[in-house]
C-alpha cells in the first residue's frame, strides 16, 4: 500500500499557513486587548504585554457602553432570525426536494440566483418597506429582511435529496401530512444540515453591521457589532484597549459555539454533496 507522503505534507503546510494567517488578527486583537495605551501605540513589536491591562480593559468594556445589553439584543436578534428562518426554509426545501409539482426547477433555480445577490443590494428597497410599514428603529427591523434564506433553503434541499423517498413513502402509508413528515421526519434526518445552517446564520447576523446600522438608531436595540462602535470617540480618538477587549468578548461565544459543533457542522456541509 502506497502512501502519498509529499502530498499530504504539501496539503498540511497549506493548511497550516493559510490558518496561521486567518488566526493572526485574532491572536492580535487579543494582545491588543489587554495593553496599556502606551504599548498599543508603542513602535517595537510585541504580542505579551510588558505590564498586563487586561482588568481594566475588559472592566471598562463592560461598563464604559452597555455592552452586555448589546451582546443580550445579538443573541435575541440571531435565535429569533433562527428559528424564522428554519420554519420557511425546511417546507420549502423539502418541497423542492421531494414533491412533484409544475414550476418547481424553475423555482429552485429563483433560489440559486438569490444566492448571487448579495444583501447590500436588497439594502435600499429594505428601508424603503421597513420606513412604510413603520417598523425601521424596532427589533423587527432587525428580524424580518433575513427570515427567507436562500442559502438555508438551498443546503437543506440538497440534504433532504439524500433521504431516501421510501422513507417518505412510509410516513405517508402511516397517515403523516406533509408538514408532518418534514417536521418529525426530515427535519431530525438532517439534522446535522439543520447545525450547520444554524451556525452560517447565527455567525452572519451576529456580526452584521451593515443593516444595523441602517436600520436602528436606538441604543437600546444595537446588536453587539453595532454597539462597540461607542467606543468611538470623534474628538480623544478611539479607546483601543477596551475596543480590541469589547471586540474579543463579541468574538469568543462563536469560536466557543464552532468548536462544539464543528463535527456536525463538517458533516452538514458534506451530506449533501454525497449522492
Amino acid at each position: 500500500m502506497r502512501t502519498d507522503w509529499p502530498g499530504a505534507i504539501a496539503r498540511h503546510v497549506i493548511l497550516l499557513t493559510t490558518a496561521a494567517l486567518v488566526s493572526v488578527p485574532f491572536v492580535w486583537m487579543v494582545s491588543l486587548s489587554v495593553k496599556s495605551p502606551g504599548e498599543i501605540f508603542r513602535g517595537s513589536f510585541s504580542l505579551l504585554p510588558r505590564h498586563w491591562n487586561l482588568v481594566e480593559n475588559y472592566g471598562r468594556a463592560l461598563t464604559a457602553s452597555p455592552l452586555p445589553k448589546f451582546m443580550l439584543n445579538g443573541v435575541g436578534i440571531c435565535l429569533a432570525i433562527l428559528v424564522l428562518q428554519i420554519l420557511v426554509c425546511a417546507p420549502a426545501a423539502y418541497a423542492l426536494a421531494k414533491l412533484q409539482f409544475k414550476g418547481r426547477n424553475l423555482l429552485f433555480g429563483l433560489v440559486l440566483i438569490g444566492l448571487l445577490i448579495p444583501h447590500q443590494v436588497l439594502a435600499l428597497p429594505q428601508f424603503i418597506m421597513g420606513y412604510q410599514l413603520g417598523i425601521l428603529n424596532t427589533y423587527a427591523a432587525l428580524i424580518f429582511p433575513f427570515i427567507v434564506s436562500p442559502f438555508g433553503i438551498f443546503l437543506m434541499r440538497q440534504f433532504f435529496k439524500t433521504i431516501p423517498d421510501d422513507v417518505v413513502h412510509a410516513a405517508r402509508l402511516d397517515g403523516l401530512s406533509e408538514f408532518a413528515i418534514v417536521w418529525r421526519v426530515m427535519v431530525p434526518m438532517a439534522l446535522p444540515a439543520i447545525i450547520a445552517f444554524s451556525i452560517f446564520s447565527v455567525v452572519s447576523h451576529w456580526n452584521d453591521l451593515f443593516w444595523p446600522l441602517i436600520a436602528v438608531r436606538s441604543e437600546e436595540m444595537m446588536p453587539p457589532p453595532l454597539g462597540i462602535m461607542t467606543f468611538k470617540n470623534e474628538e480623544a480618538g478611539s479607546d483601543y484597549g477596551p475596543l480590541m477587549a469589547a471586540s474579543t468578548l463579541v468574538v469568543a461565544p462563536l469560536i466557543i459555539a464552532f468548536l462544539a459543533a464543528q463535527r456536525w457542522f463538517v458533516e452538514g456541509l458534506t451530506g449533501g454533496a454525497i449522492k
